[in-house]
């Protein structure tokens, strides 16, 4: 077997993204909840074989496709292989057992409309009320959006051996109370669509801010958050809750600016510099169409400011027209409805634009008293900028340079240089 090539690991990790919770989906279907582990078997070994197919030969047409048509014949294999001593879903086990049904059974769980109900499920077994908010989360990310154990820690702030601990005890749970593979109806629903709604923004803030390399926007990661969310609208029994179209917003309005963000180099582009031609008029405008109808809603939520906010800097013309007074009552609003250490800082950034440095200064050093962003890069970053702006180029340099140890991003590492080096 040749080496891969770097072309094709990169094309292989992409689709994993890209595909991992659809074909663990389908499988599950198939297999059933309590076989989740063989259908990640299935995942592994198809992705395996991808590997080493198209590092010998030719990369087929359509890539995905591929591996939906050789996951579908190893989960074929697989049934022959175990049906004699292994039970499938329940309301499909004698189906795929008898040589009469079992292929139609196949070629109809792999239909389209299919998979994307399967993928439904997925996400509502997930987040099932008999797991601890923090297990659903990361088993969410790890089944259904193909996080690495790595990756979850980061998003979730947790050690790799607790992300273990988590998603084990997640499995047992479903295995010994025998929970369904089902999308729950009523009020069991909307329980579990807020932990469901929380996971997506999640997996897009891991893809927007991506720490630890020098790709600061991974847009799978985001394009995958916007692909669950449209799932949940395009769903009848999901698509009348206003919280999804606001969500929806939010991320619209932050992937329309992912052209401007980034330079050729991979640096990173802060917001007053961004060139607003790049910005996608298409996602913004789409994006204030789920904002409208994210209106439908007796109270706003976090979703909701944060989407508002956002759409206040797509509506400004220029940073320097940026409408601050607004974005402040924004996050003033948000603060108390989440109030967080994170909102807090942020709501002093932006009284430095609407107040001036000074006030901001104060406002952040509040903050740096109380110790709980003592190793958050942003609280020192921002301390830095709006020194610089009063002219004390030393405290800056000493923020600056204390932000520095605490990031992993090479992009805003160097982002941070640059910014030392005006100092």
């Amino acid at each position: 077997m040749l080496s891969p090539s770097r072309d094709v690991q990169s094309l292989i990790d992409h689709l994993f993204r890209q595909e991992a919770g659809r074909m663990v989906a389908i499988l599950t279907r198939l297999f059933g909840i309590h076989n989740l582990e063989l259908a990640e078997d299935v995942l592994q070994d198809t992705m395996h074989q991808a590997l080493k197919d198209w590092s010998q030969g030719e990369i087929p047409g359509n890539p995905a496709g591929w591996l939906m048509v050789v996951a579908k014949r190893k989960a074929i294999n697989t049934i022959k292989r175990d049906r004699l001593f292994r039970s499938f879903a329940s309301d499909m086990d004698a189906l795929l057992k008898s040589e009469w049904t079992a292929s139609y059974t196949m070629d109809h769980v792999f239909l389209e409309d299919e998979i994307k109900d399967s993928q439904l499920r997925m996400i509502f077994t997930c987040c099932h009320p008999a797991l601890p908010a923090e297990a659903q989360i990361a088993f969410t990310l790890k089944t259904l959006c193909g996080f690495s154990i790595a990756e979850i820690g980061t998003a979730l702030l947790a050690t790799e051996s607790n992300i273990n601990k988590r998603l084990y005890r997640a499995r047992e749970k479903i295995r010994n109370e025998q929970i369904d593979f089902t999308v729950p109806s009523g009020q069991h629903l909307m329980k579990r669509l807020d932990s469901v709604l929380l996971v997506i923004y999640l997996l897009f803030n891991e893809g927007y801010n991506a720490p630890g390399d020098r790709l600061t926007i991974r847009k799978d990661l985001c394009l995958e958050a916007m692909r669950l969310a449209t799932l949940l609208v395009g769903t009848p029994v999901t698509a009348g809750y206003s919280p999804i179209y606001a969500l929806l917003a939010l991320m619209c309005f932050h992937v329309a600016r992912f052209d401007a963000r980034i330079d050729n180099n991979n640096d990173l582009i802060i917001l007053e510099d961004q060139d607003r031609a790049l910005w996608n008029k298409e996602l913004i405008a789409q994006g204030f169409e789920y904002l409208v109808q994210s209106a439908t809603g007796n109270s706003a939520t976090t979703y909701h400011l944060e989407a508002a906010i956002a759409a206040e800097h797509c509506l400004a013309p220029s940073f320097s027209e940026t409408n601050w007074a607004k974005i402040h009552t924004y996050y003033s609003a948000l603060e108390k409805l989440k109030p967080s250490s994170v909102i807090k800082l942020n709501l002093a950034i932006i009284v430095g634009k609407k107040d001036g440095p000074a006030a901001a200064i104060r406002c952040l050093n509040e903050l740096k008293n109380r110790k709980a962003l003592e190793n958050y890069y942003l609280l020192y970053a921002s301390l830095g900028e709006f020194y610089f702006q009063t002219g004390q180029k030393e405290d800056a340099l000493e923020n600056f340079r204390k932000a520095k140890t605490l990031v992993k991003s090479q992009a805003i590492s160097d982002l941070l240089d640059r910014k030392m080096k005006k100092c």
